[in-house]
């Protein structure tokens, strides 16, 4: 098969679907591997590395789009990249469609096969594709509140971990997964005092479990979820309904309580947010401010540290890409109930009910498309 990695071109998207090592990988199993000249260089890879990796080295995107039977990518098709997909091309990478109906249409029109990173399951039923990437933005979200914090980004000008003698910041995580675990853990580490949200009575447990008396941990209903994020100086939005838009949580109404220069950190973004006042922005421009509360909604944060997120992104989606490659899209899923949750679209044909459902396609079962 040949396989294509373009130049990712969202705004400050330094990541690269295929590394080097990926790529000899995929080589050495006999397949053709062309990558886009300068691709890797955000994560510090040249294109003699892909060269010495078996790789061939192609000028601009259009050879990749236009000749090759897989296009490996990192983030969604811009819409200059999906006026370039073709009837009949795999295209493996992020996409989140429940909040981006432009995206989705033009997948539609395309004919392409979209497989989402996103939905992919693991037998424990999680997902390991978005995993890696999900620990990375937990993380960095107290990175970017506690900046944001910082009163020269109309924060309230409060240090997370505090010093001697002054409080330290309330930090609290609406969701206990694998984004609002990482970022508790960051949180505690930096010294912040850390309520962690959510309405699974298991996940409660598990991370009261292994926070102990670090952090504290709270059943997520109105009252609960007002009453926290008043009080808060940081407050990471951490839910996830895997393919589908993420819920409305925080709206604007309690904005009013919460305390002026207070930071919102939207970690859901991707699904369209959890807070009502969230907007999708950039690492050019990472906030803005709404009733006297900082917004951060970088909507691909794990992009600001490439090298780290790339080789942890490369770690679980390459083995996929391997078994596609060798069997054939179809045949790798009729073998992986797993890799076949996340086919998204096909053949003009929304293949994901969560995705069908929120934008108002017929939906087609994936069983009825790998028989």
């Amino acid at each position: 098969m040949r396989i294509g990695c373009p130049k990712e071109i969202k705004n400050h998207e330094y990541r690269v679907g295929l590394t080097p090592e990926s790529a000899r990988e995929l080589a050495v199993n006999g397949h053709e591997v062309w990558i886009e000249s300068g691709a890797g260089l955000g994560i510090g890879a040249t294109d003699e590395e892909y060269r010495a990796a078996r790789a061939t080295i192609v000028d601009g995107p259009d050879p990749i789009f236009a000749d090759c039977e897989m296009v490996v990518k990192v983030k969604e098709p811009q819409a200059v990249e999906r006026a370039k997909l073709r009837e009949g091309q795999l295209l493996y990478t992020y996409l989140h469609l429940a909040p981006d109906p432009e995206q989705t249409a033009d997948l539609v029109k395309s004919g392409v096969t979209a497989i989402a990173y996103e939905t992919v399951t693991g037998p424990d039923g999680l997902l390991p594709l978005l995993k890696p990437m999900s620990q990375v933005a937990g993380r960095m979200s107290i990175q970017a509140g506690a900046a944001a914090l910082q009163k020269e980004h109309g924060g309230r000008g409060v240090l997370l971990g505090g010093v001697p003698g002054v409080m330290p910041g309330k930090v609290v995580v609406i969701g206990g997964g694998v984004v609002g675990f990482n970022a508790a853990q960051m949180a505690v580490g930096l010294g912040g005092q850390v309520s962690i949200l959510d309405r699974n009575p298991e996940v409660l447990d598990k991370v009261g479990t292994f926070f102990e008396n670090r952090a504290s941990t709270r059943f997520s209903n109105r009252s609960n979820l007002h009453e926290a994020v008043a009080e808060a100086d940081l407050v990471i939005g951490a839910v996830l309904i895997p393919g589908a838009a993420a819920p409305k949580l925080i709206t604007r109404e309690m904005l009013s309580d919460m305390k002026p220069g207070a930071v919102l950190v939207d970690v859901a973004i991707d699904q369209g947010g959890c807070f009502e006042t969230s907007k999708a922005t950039t690492h050019a421009d990472p906030t803005y401010i709404v009733d006297n509360i900082v917004h951060y909604c970088v909507a691909n944060m794990p992009g600001a540290v490439a090298r780290t997120s790339t080789y942890a992104l490369n770690n679980v989606t390459l083995p996929h890409a391997l078994r596609m490659a060798r069997d054939g899209w179809k045949e790798a899923m009729r073998r992986d109930p797993h890799l076949a949750e996340g086919l998204n679209i096909h053949a003009g044909g929304v293949t994901y009910q969560a995705v069908a459902e929120e934008l108002g396609y017929d939906h087609v079962p994936v069983s009825s498309v790998i028989g």
